[in-house]
């Protein structure tokens, strides 16, 4: 597998410190190193990029408020030198947030965790080309919901609540099954009687996440998993 890379920081010793890891890595192609986002925009229409380090406090405009501009992302590791963002970093989806100085070691973890993503996205598209939703019965009725339009799961003993963004059903299921269906599209159990869609969180904190005004606790035997799952899109 070889991944095209992109680096954007405003700093030149960053961009250079950057530069020398990525050539030490088999696999790792720099395309081009930027000094702000509107050059690094450029490259990314001009060319097929897999992976973007991107610094968050830089003129113009934040390396956070570009990659939200973006429609169609590569995957993104953040590089600052402030840890308060990584809630932020993991908001907009990306591998991995690394902190400056940055060693040869941190560096090797953070592409570690790119490649995993990059094969795991690759299968899932193979096994999923085209499926962006499912049906599942309520009362009589076969009701279509599309992945991306749900909120959280809650169960109710033997029936499940799906939350929606403009509606709520009902159904006679198991949260077993709505694990089965959902995980592989990004959501995650958090608690006996919650299955969450990761991309809906605003925020994490005191052992809940947070999904529009809604906060949903962690269960105790469900946070050691669910630690393990944010260290893939973080690290402080």
């Amino acid at each position: 597998m070889n991944l095209n890379c992109v680096i954007t920081d405003d700093e030149p010793i960053a961009l250079e410190i950057l530069e020398d890891y990525i050539r030490l890595v088999p696999g790792l192609n720099l395309v081009a190193k930027c000094r702000n986002a509107m050059e690094t925009l450029t490259v990314l229409r001009q060319n097929e990029v897999d992976v973007l380090f991107i610094d968050i406090q830089m003129p113009e405009i934040s390396g956070l408020d570009f990659i939200r501009s973006l429609t169609k992302r590569p995957a993104v590791v953040f590089t600052t030198a402030f840890p308060n963002y990584a809630i932020d970093g993991f908001e907009v989806d990306a591998v991995d947030y690394l902190l400056k100085p940055i060693s040869i070691e941190r560096f090797l973890r953070a592409i570690d965790k790119v490649f995993g993503r990059t094969a795991q996205n690759e299968s899932e598209q193979k096994q999923l080309p085209d499926k962006k939703f499912f049906f599942i019965k309520s009362n009589t009725d076969l009701v279509k919901i599309e992945y991306e339009t749900i909120l959280y799961i809650e169960g109710l003993e033997n029936y499940v609540k799906i939350h929606c963004e403009t509606k709520t059903i009902i159904s006679f299921s198991t949260m077993k099954n709505m694990e089965d269906i959902l995980t592989p599209h990004r959501f995650l159990r958090i608690h006996r009687s919650f299955l969450i869609n990761l991309n809906k969180v605003s925020s994490v904190q005191n052992n809940s996440f947070r999904i529009d005004t809604t906060d949903l606790i962690i269960g105790k035997s469900y946070r050691k998993t669910v630690s393990e799952v944010l260290k893939t899109f973080y690290s402080i």
